[in-house]
């Protein structure tokens, strides 16, 4: 049985360019232009996708408990294993920004 990496790659993209928005590196040709995404709206689609990689995965353990025949144990896990990582993920991200806020707010005026 071979694991479908697709999704997973794309993750892993999708939290590479969330995480160069965030700390404001762009990479060459795709350049924001200088209106570029907000930072809420960044922040908000992440937690989002969070959010629905979490209910997506409780979903599916659901439907492993009960029995249905077209989910299995290994699909499960991975996609338990992805939404504890997107969420740890995520609690790191709060952290530093937590972090930063506090260093703004120590600055001597």
């Amino acid at each position: 049985m071979a694991i479908d990496t697709r999704q997973l790659e794309q993750m892993i993209s999708e939290l590479r360019s969330t995480s160069s928005l965030a700390s404001g590196k762009t990479g060459g040709k795709n350049e924001a232009p200088a209106g570029g995404p907000d930072f809420a709206e960044v922040l908000k689609s992440t937690i989002d996708q969070v959010n629905a990689a979490q209910q997506d995965a409780h979903k599916m353990a659901e439907d492993f408990s009960v029995g249905q025949s077209d989910v299995n144990l290994q699909d499960v896990m991975i996609n338990l294993q992805k939404a504890s990582l997107s969420f740890q993920q995520m609690v790191q991200v709060r952290n530093k920004l937590v972090s930063a806020y506090h260093d703004i707010m120590n600055i001597q005026v």
